[in-house]
């Protein structure tokens, strides 16, 4: 492991808190490309509550 690895990883894991709310096993089981997709700037935003349960009504009926 670099001397850089430490403080590096400590960074991205403080954006990947601050701009998705990820706490530090989500940072730390994510794949680089879920954490790339993540903060891509054309992410989608997530989906809210009400939406959720509209789209899983329409797919069971």
């Amino acid at each position: 492991m670099s001397e850089r690895f430490g403080p590096m990883a400590s960074a991205l894991s403080g954006v990947a808190a601050r701009r998705l709310g990820w706490r530090p096993d989500v940072f730390w089981h994510a794949t680089l490309a879920e954490l790339t997709a993540a903060l891509a700037r054309d992410a989608s935003p997530p989906i809210d509550a009400a939406t959720l349960r509209r789209l899983m009504e329409q797919d069971h009926g």
